[in-house]
């Protein structure tokens, strides 16, 4: 807010979009003097810019840092100079540090050729890319590099391609020949359909009908999954048949679906990586307060990772899924924990970023939950989605609709063209009312119920009082108030049992909720409550990190 009210812009992948959106539409009204940032600012944005400055022209590409393509530097040096407005634009490169003092250097020896043979040149760090003039001269004229076609045949292609009205076969055949790719590209296009609708047919995701139907269907997506079915992911077979392996009976049995489906995702790397920091700064904490040494202390650390749920029970069967399935061998499993992080924790999406330190990747964070919903809700059969896993998935929807409704609300609106979109908000950062949707409103007032059940359980009454100060709950009058029930119980349970729905208590009036979360006491007793008021009126303007309870 401070940096756009004097007129600069940030733009990056990892923002929210709803602050990209807002950078975007000031720099079109003209209110922005300068805009901060990285090349996905040019590509297929409309934003007005006279000058354009290269920081580098490096770039880390997820793998390794390398020079920028000429098409790159073209796309976004092409931004300078606005149409119908400027007769000129400016691209400047800025000299890497080692140049700049040799210039420098030079500079001050002045023309005398002995005094600029004894200036001690530096050289580039190690390990960097370095650039300089030459390097621009070349990124300037150099013509782009021809366009090559990304054409990949995935599980979601053969689904809808195998799956359309007539001989989705013939119609898959037409698609894997008529494309810009090279000869031997299509035979390996072709194998990998052949392999991929193999897996389906032993996935019993699809099947072969003996006559067509009434669409001309010679395959099509078998009749018992949900109309919406899909495998968005390379790995989405395994989890589908991983589901097999969980036991519905479990406590755990709706959170240990959401890991299946987490472990066919896309890392986000910023989060595992705060969450494997966080998890070696405890236990350095931890190890030294039991008075472990520093060699002792360093091999253990070595042991920690970002969390891996169900990661013993995944990879052995991950093994012996690709022995049957080659094609597997491509892609790795990545057993991880975001959504159920987030929700064993009992935290909103601002918590969580707080939490993890994680104000720089925003928007990586809010994409990944926009996957995983997305995931869960299209690739786990209606067959396997019990009462929890569906208020799991509906808070998760609603958390990221709250954050930023528009990642879900086109997609839904693809799946059902006949449902119309959700009226606007009346700003583009107001989210939709929060109680609108009855069960995901419901879990996000267990959670806020389970948060404070935590807290207290851990002792950690300035948080709570943190929570509760507005309503006159401090950490001393918390504290003061579960005095007597740690004299009796000396610990308040937080397992699976401790946050079912049996301990949560609900009485409905027309504008409020009177709520009562039982504490779980070792004795069994559940005669400790925690009694709330939830406003229903008053929650509807607020977004999911300031609902009150």
């Amino acid at each position: 807010s401070r940096l756009v009210r004097h007129g600069i812009g940030v733009h990056h992948a990892g923002m929210l979009p709803r602050y990209r959106r807002l950078v975007e539409t000031l720099a079109q009204a003209g209110l922005l003097k300068v805009i901060c940032g990285t090349d996905t600012l040019g590509v297929g944005i409309n934003v007005p810019i006279r000058s354009v400055v290269f920081t580098a022209l490096s770039k880390y590409d997820r793998a390794t840092t390398r020079l920028l393509s000429a098409r790159e530097f073209h796309q976004i040096g092409g931004r300078a100079g606005r149409a119908g407005f400027d007769t000129v634009g400016r691209v400047v490169a800025l000299a890497p540090e080692h140049a700049i003092e040799n210039a420098k250097a030079l500079a001050k020896a002045g023309d005398d050729p002995r005094k600029r043979r004894r200036v001690a040149r530096k050289k580039p760090p190690p390990g960097m890319v370095s650039w300089g003039q030459p390097t621009f001269d070349r990124l300037v004229a150099a013509p782009p590099e021809p366009l090559t076609s990304s054409f990949a045949v995935s599980h979601s292609m053969l689904l809808n391609v195998l799956d359309r009205p007539g001989d989705g076969r013939a119609a898959l055949a037409r698609l894997l020949d008529d494309n810009y790719e090279s000869e031997a590209d299509r035979r390996h296009h072709a194998e990998r359909a052949a392999e991929i609708e193999a897996a389906l047919l032993d996935a019993g995701v699809v099947e072969v009908l003996d006559e067509p139907d009434d669409l001309g269907r010679i395959v099509r997506v078998t009749v018992d999954l949900q109309a919406e079915f899909a495998l968005n992911q390379p790995l989405s077979p395994f989890a589908l048949a991983a589901l097999d392996l969980l036991d519905p009976e479990s406590d755990t049995h709706a959170l240990d679906v959401v890991s299946v489906i987490e472990s066919v995702l896309e890392d986000p790397r910023p989060v595992l990586s705060a969450q494997e920091f966080k998890a070696k700064g405890e236990a350095v904490a931890r190890m030294k307060a039991d008075g472990l040494d520093y060699d002792e202390r360093m091999a253990e650390l070595d042991k920690i990772t970002h969390p891996r749920p169900l990661a013993e029970l995944l990879e052995p069967m991950f093994d012996v899924y690709r022995q049957s399935h080659p094609w597997v061998a491509d892609h790795a499993l990545r057993p991880k924990s975001v959504v159920r992080d987030l929700y064993e924790r009992a935290m909103d999406f601002s918590e969580f970023v707080r939490f993890y330190n994680l104000a720089r990747a925003e928007g990586v964070v809010l994409r990944y939950l926009s996957d995983a919903y997305k995931t869960l809700v299209r690739t786990v059969p209606e067959a396997a989605k019990t009462d929890e896993l569906i208020d799991v998935s509906e808070w998760l929807g609603e958390l990221v609709r709250q954050v930023d409704s528009s990642l879900l609300d086109e997609w839904e609106q693809l799946i059902h063209p006949a449902e119309p979109l959700p009226a606007a908000a009346p700003s583009d950062t107001a989210p939709p009312p929060v109680t609108r949707n009855r069960r995901a409103f419901l879990v996000l007032v267990r959670n806020a119920l389970f948060h404070r059940v935590e807290l207290a359980a851990r002792r950690h009454w300035d948080e709570l009082g943190e929570l509760d100060d507005d309503d006159g709950w401090d950490g001393e009058r918390w504290r003061a108030a579960l005095a007597s029930y740690f004299d009796e119980y000396g610990a308040i349970g937080i397992g699976p049992d401790s946050r079912g729905p049996d301990r949560l208590l609900i009485t409905e009036h027309a504008d409020r909720w009177v709520v009562r979360q039982i504490l779980d006491d070792p004795d069994g007793n559940h005669d400790w409550a925690i009694t709330a008021e939830v406003h229903l009126a008053a929650s509807n303007p607020l977004s999911t990190q300031d609902t009150t309870a």
